[in-house]
């Protein structure tokens, strides 16, 4: 059976307004040697997070000051790290929208402790994971090592991106999903073929994964000039060379 724990003790962002749901979650992820940073409001959370830089966050949605949802598009403006959503607001409407600002997964209280490590394993599975090396020889599209398509340029090699002369932070997610679109040159990538391309190890990827990583790609990628990633509702997405 595979082991649901991450592979490393863990630096995680603990933000909600009970004390006592905090003092739970740090009991909870202490008996696994995680370390634990805490903040009550929505201003110290982005603090906290900008100075300690954390593996993953775990967020509340109702907090005073900035809420949840302010709080996610705020640390997910600053970096990577993973965000688990720790509500108790069950509704499918905050599931989506906290998954569209840029949480990684969504966690409803109460919840058991195998939940909560189950959930902080699979999302730094998913944000660790990196991509299977290219191979150098072989038939067709095997020895193809640099792609482009409207400006953004993948070195499959060098596993670079760029945009110009401007290289581009990609994590291993969003390298694969650009390196989908940048094959389809244009052609619209359905849902399914791109979360399978984000995430190859999954045997059944979650569609929900797919709209936040696209999100954070499609900012750096048309930040630095390069093509639109254009959503086609309910189909997929496409590049705008």
């Amino acid at each position: 059976m595979t082991n649901p724990r991450p592979p490393r003790p863990l630096r995680i962002l603990v933000v909600d307004d009970d004390p006592a749901m905090v003092g739970a979650i740090t009991a909870l992820v202490g008996t696994e040697g995680h370390q634990v940073i805490t903040a009550y409001d929505g201003l110290t959370a982005v603090r906290r997070y900008r100075e300690e830089r954390p593996d993953i966050v775990l967020l509340d949605l109702a907090m005073p000051g900035p809420d949840g949802f302010t709080v996610a598009g705020q640390i997910r403006a600053q970096g990577d790290a993973p965000i688990v959503v720790v509500s108790g607001e069950s509704s499918e409407a905050a599931k989506v929208r906290a998954l569209g600002i840029g949480a990684d997964d969504y966690l409803v209280k109460p919840f058991g402790r195998a939940e909560l490590l189950a959930r902080i394993a699979a999302v730094m599975r998913r944000a660790e994971r990196t991509p299977a090396p290219t191979p150098s020889g072989g038939k067709g599209n095997a020895t193809v090592s640099m792609l482009q398509a409207g400006g953004l340029v993948l070195d499959l090699a060098r596993h670079e991106a760029r945009v110009g002369d401007q290289a581009l932070d990609l994590t291993p997610i969003e390298y694969r999903l650009a390196e989908g679109l940048v094959r389809a040159n244009g052609d619209l990538v359905p849902h399914l073929r791109l979360v399978r391309a984000g995430w190859p190890a999954e045997a059944d990827p979650d569609l929900l994964w797919l709209k936040p990583h696209i999100a954070r790609l499609r900012r750096k990628v048309e930040s630095a000039g390069g093509p639109q990633i254009l959503a086609i509702r309910g189909v997929g997405y496409r590049l705008e060379p």
